[in-house]
């Protein structure tokens, strides 16, 4: 395909070389004629330097044979105008733009094709808060990753020496917990993955990536490490749209306080929420800290959009007692310095808005996409079409599908006359068509392989 991709900033240039990696035809527009440089000099794409809104611009670039344009400035203006452009001169077939501003958001109405002609609407201040609060459902989970609709759950655990499983092999999950089913899909073991069989005995400090349905999943963290209390005191450190969004979600649930340093962004936070404390301040402020009882606080959760901010605020409260600390981080080289030290999790926006690109951009009728491993590895939610004649999944056993080198099938949602039904992935289940099935790789450049067993061929016998 040929991707017209504006910005090249953080978001433009990470899905810019996750796409060309993949053999796509990828066109960057950014005004910032160095950012492009350096990324033309590392990944194999075509650059343009101007204004990404501009029809000029825009036709340098080959927005008239183009097949998605993914806008992605800073600017959500520039976005919303560049998708205007690519319809109504070029009728570029699918748009995609990063929306921000809660104030457009909240009018759906505005985004359609007799009005603002976007396709599909990234916000990635939705998305990151979305995935806090799976986070918080889930305490001791590295990563909670939701799949149809929510009814399974990738979820992602340390596990630690004490867990009932910890030194024992796999198959012995089954005999721990004979009434839940659950998969495990890849572990990581000092940064490198192992596909897991019956015999794979678990280590303390595996890395454990497991699929089950969303009920189940506080059962099998059970197995791999002691489950801890529920959280009920949260500090958010910012309280930009990321630190706004959480609080709503959270604020009917749990105790929530938010450090803001603009007194004027406090009045309008305190405005907006209901039950949430509003302090006036910085989060590094070890008084205010004390002050607060962060020796008492649960979580503490730093979302400016200053990483040096984030992770100082976040090393205090450590040190001060906080019980959990979660940390924004925008810069990808410094996710791996602070995850898994003081710093309990680190949050890259990044991962999460890329993911849900690369849904809107893949061949096959792709339902899901999270990018994991800092973009190493996915999780693909994809939808089975055809029959036994012209699918090479359709009418097959699980055990007999060809799938590529490190890809497993975790598990499976199919829709019957009571309601969806979850399927853990075992060699003996026949997909059908229609079924949603979720496959793992921990190596993304096999999604090509995986793409192209979905796609339905006529000529397939």
């Amino acid at each position: 395909m040929k991707i017209v991709i504006l910005g090249a900033g953080q978001v433009g240039g990470s899905l810019a070389e996750a796409l060309a990696s993949e053999r796509n035809d990828i066109v960057l527009v950014d005004s910032d004629e160095k950012t492009l440089r350096e990324l033309r000099d590392r990944i194999d794409i075509f650059v343009v330097i101007g204004h990404a809104s501009h029809p000029d611009v825009l036709m340098e670039a080959g927005i008239e044979d183009a097949d998605i344009l993914v806008a992605v400035t800073n600017n959500d203006e520039t976005n919303m105008a560049a998708c205007q452009i690519a319809h109504s001169l070029f009728r570029v077939p699918t748009k995609i733009a990063r929306v921000r501003a809660s104030s457009y958001l909240q009018y759906p109405e505005l985004f359609d094709n007799q009005a603002i002609p976007i396709d599909v609407l990234i916000s990635p201040e939705q998305l990151v808060s979305e995935y806090i609060a799976r986070l918080m459902e889930h305490p001791g989970a590295l990563q909670v990753l939701d799949f149809a609709d929510g009814r399974v759950q990738l979820v992602t655990v340390l596990a630690v020496q004490g867990g009932p499983l910890v030194g024992h092999q796999l198959r012995y999950l089954r005999e721990h917990m004979p009434k839940v089913d659950t998969r495990v899909a890849a572990i990581y073991r000092r940064n490198r993955p192992i596909i897991p069989q019956g015999d794979t005995v678990i280590e303390a400090g595996d890395e454990v990536f497991f699929i089950a349905a969303r009920a189940d999943i506080r059962a099998v963290m059970s197995e791999l490490r002691r489950l801890e209390h529920g959280y009920k005191r949260v500090i958010i450190a910012g309280g930009g749209n990321i630190g706004l969004r959480l609080a709503n979600k959270l604020e009917n649930r749990y105790s929530v306080k938010i450090i803001e340093r603009s007194h004027e962004r406090c009045v309008f936070l305190s405005e907006e929420l209901s039950h949430t404390i509003v302090l006036h301040g910085s989060a590094s402020d070890q008084e205010l800290l004390l002050e607060e009882n962060i020796e008492d606080t649960d979580v503490f959760l730093a979302l400016t959009n200053d990483d040096e901010a984030n992770i100082m605020s976040s090393l205090l409260a450590k040190r001060l007692g906080a019980r959990k600390v979660m940390t924004l981080i925008n810069n990808r080289a410094y996710v791996d310095l602070v995850q898994g030290g003081e710093i309990d999790i680190a949050i890259s926006p990044q991962q999460n808005t890329i993911g849900s690109l690369l849904t809107h951009v893949r061949r096959g009728d792709m339902v899901n996409v999270h990018s994991l491993r800092r973009g190493a590895a996915e999780a693909i939610e994809v939808v089975a079409h055809g029959d036994e004649r012209t699918s090479k999944v359709v009418g097959k056993k699980i055990e007999d599908i060809d799938l590529p080198e490190g890809a497993s099938i975790g598990a499976i949602v199919r829709e019957t006359e009571n309601g969806s039904e979850v399927l853990m992935a075992h060699d003996d289940v026949v997909v059908q068509s229609d079924d949603h099935v979720i496959v793992f790789l921990v190596d993304r450049r096999q999604t090509r392989h995986v793409e192209q067993l979905f796609q339905v061929g006529f000529g397939f016998f």
